[in-house]
Formats: C-alpha cells, structure tokens, sequence
C-alpha cells in the first residue's frame, strides 16, 4: 500500500513501511487448544447467522474455545519478540453450512493483544479485548497436569473486570479424530462502516484460506463449561449463546497457514 510516498500494509503508514501494525499475509500459527464441545438453543444459533449461512445437518452444535498462541509472518522475525509473538485467545463457534459446504461461525472472540485484535477486524472476525488465561501442561514436576488419563485442564476469560467463561477438562483417553468444529473453515463478515459523505458501508461474507494445517494427538475427557453468568450490559446478546447441553472436552496442538479469504457469495 503506498499513500503519498507513506507506505505500509496496514496503518501506521511511514516512510519505511515498517511501522505497520500488520505484516501482509501468509501468517503462520502454531498453538495449544483447550476446546469443549456444547449445545445451543438451535433457533438462538440460527439468529447469529447473517443471510447465506444456514444451520446445516447439525443446528445447535457449538463450542467454546481457548489457545494460546505463537505466530509469525512468513520471515519468522516476530519469534525474537516473544511479546509480540504470542496471544491468548478465546472465541465461541457455531456450526453452519454454506450451500452444503460445512463451516463455522465465530459470533464473538477476544484476545489480549493489539495485533490479533486489529488482524481478526480484517479479517471479519470480531475479536475484543479480554483476559485469557489457560492450564499450562507440564512434564516434569508437580506443577502442572500431564498429558495423559485424569489430567485436568482450565481455561477462562473476564472481560472489563467480569468472570464471562470458565472451562475445565479432565482427560480421559485419545480420540480417534479432532473435534469437527475445528477442522472446517471459519465464515466471517467483513464490515467496514461508513464514514464518509454519502459512503456505502461494506458487509462480505467471507471464509479463511489456510494450509498447512497440523493437529498433535488430541486428548479428550469429561468437560465442565460455565459462560454468561456475569455480563456487561453490551454483552447482554451472548445468553442466547448459553449452553443447554455441555459434551466432550479435549486438549491438543494445532497449527496452520492463513493465507487470507475467499467470498462467499449468496
């Protein structure tokens, strides 16, 4: 992007182009998961979907999702500042289809970085600002739970000082297959309001590119999940979200290459 002899991917725009907050994609992740699959009341899922998507096979099926991440730009210099490397995550997925193809929707997300935050509005994912904090496995010590039967982790988010989400995962064996909602693309829109005189606002409907997708043994177990119990007044919307069933739990890494999206048209 140039602008008058400024350049840069994204702003700030400087005379270098270095200065912007986002490099150009591919971005490369890599990640730990901490996942429980629930369900939703299947008309409150269905009221989240913008025109184009539809509930699909399995309306109602949700979950709830923490990861701590690492990422890079496709030159890996961001892994010499590992403040700016790493994030934590929290974001809810609805399953959905687009004309039979099966996706999943991401109606609210948070993070506790600048730079994912500013990356997921490009993107059309709409990532907040929270505090996520997540079980850390260990292998040697008392300190921490082992990857293996009765190992038992936790993840939870706040928002503005409240307690929005708890999870808890006691492991019990490996699974044959990763949970389906984290193998399917996410579909997001891509919205950028007006601003300008008689400017149309932008609303797309989108899905990501990714590649490289790699998924270590996933361990899954009896979950606990507890959300909404303590809301702000502009997070009022997300009880229609609470479960009315909690399934499955399951720990794993996973990594993959997002090179950007694709349109859905409707």
């Amino acid at each position: 992007m140039i602008d008058q002899g400024l350049s840069g991917y994204s702003l700030p725009l400087s005379p270098s182009g270095r200065s912007s907050m986002l490099t150009p994609p591919p971005w490369h992740f890599s990640g730990d998961i901490l996942m429980v699959d629930y369900r939703v009341n299947p008309e409150a899922a269905a009221a989240f979907l913008p025109p184009g998507l539809s509930p699909g096979s399995d309306p109602g099926a949700a979950a709830a999702v923490f990861a701590q991440w690492q990422w890079t730009s496709a030159d890996g210099a961001e892994l010499a500042d590992p403040q700016r490397a790493q994030f934590g995550e929290f974001l809810l997925l609805l399953a959905c289809e687009f004309r039979g193809e099966q996706l999943a929707r991401c109606p609210y997300a948070w993070v506790d970085r600048s730079v994912p935050l500013v990356r997921g509005w490009l993107q059309g994912m709409p990532k907040q600002f929270g505090e996520i904090h997540q079980t850390r496995p260990a292998s040697v010590g008392r300190a921490g739970p082992r990857i293996s039967p009765g190992g038992r982790l936790a993840g939870s988010l706040s928002v503005l000082g409240r307690r929005v989400a708890e999870a808890a995962v006691t492991l019990r064996a490996e699974a044959a297959e990763p949970p389906r909602l984290h193998t399917v693309p996410l579909a997001h829109n891509r919205v950028i309001p007006p601003w300008l005189p008689d400017e149309k606002p932008v609303s797309e409907l989108v899905a990501s590119v990714v590649d490289g997708v790699e998924f270590s043994p996933v361990w899954s177990g009896d979950a606990e999940l507890t959300l909404f119990d303590d809301l702000p007044a502009d997070l009022a919307d997300l009880r229609a979200l609470a479960p009315i069933s909690v399934g499955q739990g399951h720990y794993f890494s996973y990594a993959e290459t997002l090179h950007g999206g694709r349109a859905l048209e409707s």
